[in-house]
């Protein structure tokens, strides 16, 4: 009898098992009142003080004025803590932050099941660094498909993750996994998720949406980390993009563009991209698309944190081809957002880590007010702005009856300095207390 299920993704999904955590709380059933000092239960406005949230199956109740006792309830004492929305990274790659010649490496040596407990690894970080929800923008071996199913059933700790399976790009582009092996490594390597021609591209959309898929990841563009020395401008032609966006979109889902050059993030706007990751070169007419199409800005501007990192540490992390393209993104950094916050560019919350590092995704908020944003504008896009972007707004950004209590405290107040989000003391998901 043919039974059709993923080698890799049941062989993940076991690993995942066996590295569960357990939630410090009772059942998400549980009446909860949680008392905040200063509650900012709708980021974009002003936060009121001394309120408490009413949490029972795990989602909100009601905001009540004052500290409210209710016969039965648990009762969370965060009356000297600033208390706000689980935040949102847009933008992570959980599988791993090893990267360079180092990620290069143990993408040939490690197994899939290694992938698995270190994907789950790094998705307990990111959860306990305030962060609840998370877009995973590419994996090709099934592993964060699985581990989201697996956080989902409760069987391990982490964030709510919306999956993009496997990236796409044309062959010899960005997510051309052949890129840097010889000849005979590379006839071994899969490469289901590149395409060439029109309808190529939509055979390689329809995979990812046949493996469970809950957006679509392509790139238009050249990546810093692509190793090859083409450069970061447009790698695909008009009607591959078209075919790739427009066949995401027959199926309900949204589209993520990896899109440095100017070239290329026109190109994706033009066809109806849902959002442009990184961005790192705009100019008046990327800008006026942006705000007729409404599409999101995701800057992932602390990836700059990673590569000098590596390099303090080893100058010969990444190869010569990619150390060019590097140093050149560190420079540059952050004037396509100086150009876009003025302008009224929708901008949401999204680090690319495991380029930078896993649970330092906060590190992010420094940037955005480095390059132009006020604290309130950067936490909007790690809650509101962040949860339209993922389809999740009635779910989870901010702090309503009927949406999931996630929820977190840090002491101080990030409205006046944002660098307080990198110290979270307690993080709550779906009523259930994971830190604090």
């Amino acid at each position: 009898m043919f039974r059709p299920f993923k080698i890799a993704a049941a062989i993940a999904a076991a690993a995942l098992l066996a590295g569960s955590a357990v939630a410090q709380t009772e059942s998400a059933g549980d009446l909860i009142v949680v008392h905040a000092g200063t509650l900012l239960e709708q980021p974009g406005k002003a936060p009121r003080k001394n309120a408490s949230v009413v949490i029972r199956n795990g989602k909100v109740e009601a905001i009540r004025d004052g500290f409210v006792d209710i016969p039965g309830a648990k009762v969370v004492d965060l009356k000297d803590s600033f208390v706000l929305p689980g935040l949102i990274d847009s933008h992570v790659h959980l599988d791993s932050d090893r990267a360079g010649v180092e990620g290069l490496l143990v993408g040939v040596t490690e197994s899939v099941p290694a992938h698995a407990y270190e994907a789950q690894m790094n998705a307990r970080k990111t959860l306990l660094a305030g962060f609840t929800t998370v877009r995973n923008l590419g994996s090709n071996d099934g592993v964060t498909l699985a581990l989201r199913d697996a956080i989902a059933k409760g069987w391990v700790d982490g964030p709510r993750i919306i999956d993009a399976a496997a990236a796409i790009s044309t062959s010899s582009g960005h997510m051309d996994g052949r890129l840097g092996l010889n000849d005979q490594f590379r006839e071994a390597v899969p490469v289901t998720n590149v395409c060439d021609g029109p309808e190529s591209c939509r055979q390689a959309v329809r995979l990812q949406v046949s493996r469970g898929a809950d957006v679509i990841k392509i790139a238009t563009t050249g990546g810093v980390n692509s190793i090859i020395g083409a450069g970061v401008g447009k790698q695909m032609f008009d009607d591959e993009a078209e075919a790739l966006i427009a066949t995401a979109h027959l199926y309900g889902k949204k589209v993520a563009v990896h899109a440095h050059g100017a070239d290329g993030i026109k190109l994706a706007l033009m066809h109806g991209a849902d959002s442009i990751e990184h961005g790192t070169i705009m100019d008046e007419e990327t800008i006026k698309l942006f705000l007729k199409n409404g599409a999101y800005y995701v800057p992932t501007l602390s990836t700059i944190n990673g590569y000098l990192e590596r390099i303090a540490r080893d100058p010969n992390a990444y190869p010569p081809a990619v150390r060019a393209k590097i140093d050149w993104r560190i420079k540059i950094t952050g004037e396509s957002l100086l150009k876009c916050v003025p302008r009224g560019v929708k901008i949401a919350f999204g680090t690319d880590a495991g380029v930078s590092k896993h649970g330092r995704n906060a590190d992010e908020f420094e940037l955005m007010v480095k390059f132009g944003m006020t604290p309130m504008q950067a936490i909007q896009a790690a809650t509101v702005n962040a949860a339209d972007l993922l389809g999740l707004s009635s779910e989870v950004g901010s702090l309503e009856p009927g949406k999931q209590a996630d929820l977190i405290a840090v002491r101080g107040d990030p409205l006046t300095d944002v660098r307080v989000l990198k110290s979270v003391g307690f993080v709550m998901r779906g009523g259930r207390i994971y830190k604090g």
